[in-house]
């Protein structure tokens, strides 16, 4: 199998979807790439862009369009200005022309050249898109790309391909993670050091690591300074900012590390740090929703989860020590690559239980191992974790990740820690359910669930809240 690093699991992008809004973004990067090394691009005088099954039926909401429009300009979804997404994107409509990775411009109308097929699907993934330029010669170029959930592309042809990695402990179930741990005495944390490694040093490690926690930071501290309401039609209320205020009334902050101390310092109860939780876990995900800067954790419509409930062991567990922010991450990266080479971490592909559940099995584990679990424990905090968000499904209200998406991230994060706390307390030797057991359900269930359940925006919520969306 493919070997996943920690940093394929978290990357840094933009929002509200990483199936929907990131996929397409680094596919339609790869395709003006591939379009430019083979002499393509100065020839080209048209695109058009075919997207499929679920990105066709709920890509408006997504921003679908708005990352391909991106993705084609050859911006770069990790380190372009939040600010300049909406200008660029708005650009090109007003123009109705687009500047090819920055090289060749030609014209474009979005509303014709990308065309949304809701009642068609490509054979390998739900999340099927196609790409085709059109040459000065009468010629045409195309290639199809499929976006397998939290930002991962795969390109027609290349499904089966895996770019191997000679990493020391190769890992593919839960069972050889365990073999691993056992045999070398170290917890799983260290496995997946000694892993990364194999790639990029110890140094470049931390470096990427502390990048990712810096994103999640402000990410947080963004929305909990920010009101109002969310773009899409929805007019969903920002909630992060009110409880923040409420949490630490009376003054104003603005650096994050100031303020994140003063939470730290503050008196907090059982009440507060639940409240605080919630708070970050919804600050995220509203950051998301409003195409903000935030970390794929492993999805982005999941992403507040791992955040919220690391930012609740850095301020409140009395167990934070340095290097806890890596123990943390790399514990949660292993358990997510477990669920997607095991599973899927595509809702698409397998509903909520794929993104949510996933992500809170991570934060579970890594949670546990900070508070000095050992890898058996770690396991089976991941495996209670997931097994109460076994079947739920995926039906964002107007194709939008927005309701009930970012309210489940406060779920998850506080199915995590309750997780965690159980599993501290138990004796893993008489669990009755292993993570790998788990996983397989997961899996299974994903397969039986009916399709409109599947983010399409064809069942459950979507269907019984009616609503008019407008483009972001």
């Amino acid at each position: 199998m493919e070997r996943i690093s920690a940093f394929d699991i978290f990357k840094i992008g933009i929002g509200p979807s990483s199936s929907h809004t990131m996929g397409p973004w680094k596919a339609a990067l790869q395709f003006i790439a591939e379009m430019q090394r083979n002499g393509y691009l100065d020839k080209a005088e048209k695109i058009q862009i075919e997207l499929y099954g679920s990105l066709a039926k709920t890509g408006k909401g997504h921003g679908t369009d708005i990352a391909l429009i991106l993705g084609l300009s050859g911006e770069d979804p990790s380190t372009i200005p939040v600010a300049q997404v909406g200008l660029k994107v708005d650009k090109v409509r007003e123009e109705l022309k687009i500047s090819l990775n920055h090289i060749k411009e030609i014209s474009f109308h979005p509303d014709e050249d990308i065309l949304f097929l809701f009642n068609q699907s490509l054979p390998y993934h739900s999340n099927g898109m196609l790409f085709r330029l059109f040459l000065n010669d009468g010629t045409s170029q195309s290639l199809s790309y499929y976006s397998v959930g939290g930002g991962f592309v795969v390109k027609e042809g290349e499904q089966n391909k895996a770019v191997e990695i000679n990493m020391p402990y190769p890992i593919d179930t839960a069972s050889e993670l365990k073999n691993w741990c056992t045999s070398l005495q170290l917890p799983i944390s260290a496995i997946v050091m000694q892993n990364e490694m194999a790639i990029r040093t110890e140094e470049k490690i931390k470096e990427g690591i502390a990048q990712i926690w810096d994103v999640m930071k402000r990410c947080i501290f963004k929305a909990c300074h920010t009101d109002g309401t969310l773009p899409g039609g929805l007019n969903v209320q920002r909630r992060a900012h009110g409880m923040a205020k409420n949490l630490l009334p009376n003054k104003e902050y603005d650096d994050v590390d100031l303020w994140i101390a003063a939470i730290r310092n503050s008196s907090h109860d059982f009440r507060s740090t639940l409240k605080w939780l919630s708070c970050f876990a919804l600050a995220v995900n509203e950051e998301n929703a409003a195409f903000g800067r935030i970390v794929t954790a492993p999805t982005n419509g999941a992403a507040g989860v791992i955040p919220a409930v690391l930012m609740y062991h850095f301020c409140f567990t009395e167990h934070f020590k340095e290097g806890d922010i890596i123990r943390f991450l790399l514990t949660a990266a292993e358990i997510g690559s477990l669920f997607k080479k095991g599973a899927t971490i595509s809702a698409a592909m397998g509903g909520c239980q794929a993104e949510i559940g996933v992500s809170s099995a991570m934060a579970a584990a890594a949670l546990t191992e900070c508070l000095g679990g050992d890898f058996n424990q770690a396991m089976m905090a991941a495996e209670i974790a997931m097994e109460h968000h076994l079947g739920m499904t995926c039906d964002p209200i107007g194709g939008l990740v927005q309701v009930p998406c970012i309210e489940r991230n406060t779920m998850g994060a506080i199915k995590a820690v309750t997780a965690c706390q159980i599993a501290l307390d138990s004796d893993p030797e008489k669990a009755l359910v292993s993570l790998d057991a788990v996983i397989k359900t997961m899996k299974e269930t994903a397969d039986d669930m009916n399709s409109k359940y599947k983010e399409t925006a064809d069942g459950g919520l979507a269907i019984f809240i009616p609503v008019n969306v407008v483009e972001c």
